[in-house]
C-alpha cells in the first residue's frame, strides 16, 4: 500500500515466567515472543510506549531488530491483555516475507451521520468495528473507512471500497451497520411479554382460582 514499515528495538530475555514478565512491564518493557519461518521462537522484550504508539496506528507489519542486528519483518499475531482487558501484556509477532498472504483483523471506521437516523426513533447500530481480511503482508491496510453519510438501511462487508489484491474472510452480505428503529424494536418487545403472559402464568392463575372457588361451592 506504500505505506512504511516502522522498524522496532527488541532485546533478547534471558528468563520468561509471570514474575519476570511482571518486573518486565513496571519497567515500561513488554514481553514478546518472534515465531515462525523455520527459526527457534526468541523470546524478546520490547519497549511498551513504542509498541503501542504503533499499534494505535494500525501497523501489521514492523521490521524487528533483535539486539541490535539484523532487521526481521514480522506480522503482529496476537496481543495479550490483562486480565481485566485493558493494559497490552504480551506481543506475538510472526516472522513472514511481504509477499506472503496472510489474514488479519482491519478496523472499519465509518464516518459521517446516516441519512436513515433521521427519522423519528432511527438509530445507527454498528454490528463490527473490524473485519478479518486476506492479502499480501505488505497490502494490509491499517484500517478501512467507510461513508454512512447516505446509509439508510444497512451497510454490509460487501459495499466497503477495499484496496485492490485486499480480500474479505466473511460473507459480503454480512453486516457492518445498520438503521434500527426504537419504536419497532418496542413494540416487538412488548408483543412478547404479551404472548408470555397469554401461554405463561395468566391462564394458569385464572384455572386454580376457579377450581377453587369450585371447591368451596362443594
Amino acid at each position: 500500500m506504500g505505506h512504511t514499515t516502522p522498524t522496532i528495538e527488541v532485546a533478547t530475555r534471558e528468563r520468561t515466567g509471570t514474575r519476570y514478565a511482571k518486573r518486565l512491564r513496571d519497567a515500561g518493557r513488554l514481553p514478546a515472543v518472534i515465531y515462525g519461518r523455520g527459526g527457534e521462537p526468541s523470546h524478546v522484550s520490547v519497549d511498551a510506549l513504542q509498541a503501542i504508539d504503533h499499534l494505535r496506528q494500525g501497523v501489521h507489519i514492523m521490521d524487528v531488530c533483535v539486539d541490535g542486528g539484523k532487521k526481521e519483518t514480522c506480522l503482529i499475531k496476537e496481543l495479550q491483555f490483562g486480565h481485566l482487558g485493558d493494559d497490552l501484556a504480551h506481543i506475538d509477532f510472526a516472522r513472514v516475507d511481504l509477499d506472503q498472504i496472510v489474514t488479519v483483523k482491519v478496523p472499519v471506521n465509518l464516518f459521517g451521520t446516516a441519512k436513515g437516523t433521521k427519522e423519528d426513533g432511527a438509530m445507527l447500530v454498528a454490528v463490527r468495528s473490524e473485519i478479518e481480511v486476506r492479502c499480501k503482508a505488505r497490502d494490509i491496510p491499517s484500517e478501512i473507512k467507510a461513508d454512512i453519510n447516505e446509509l439508510t438501511e444497512a451497510l454490509t462487508i460487501g459495499d466497503l471500497d477495499l484496496p485492490d489484491g485486499v480480500e474479505p474472510v466473511l460473507d459480503s452480505e454480512k453486516h457492518i451497520a445498520h438503521i434500527a428503529y426504537k419504536a419497532v424494536e418496542e413494540a416487538d418487545a412488548d408483543a412478547e411479554a404479551a404472548d408470555v403472559d397469554a401461554d405463561g402464568s395468566g391462564p394458569e392463575v385464572i384455572t386454580e382460582k376457579k377450581e377453587e372457588g369450585a371447591g368451596g361451592e362443594e
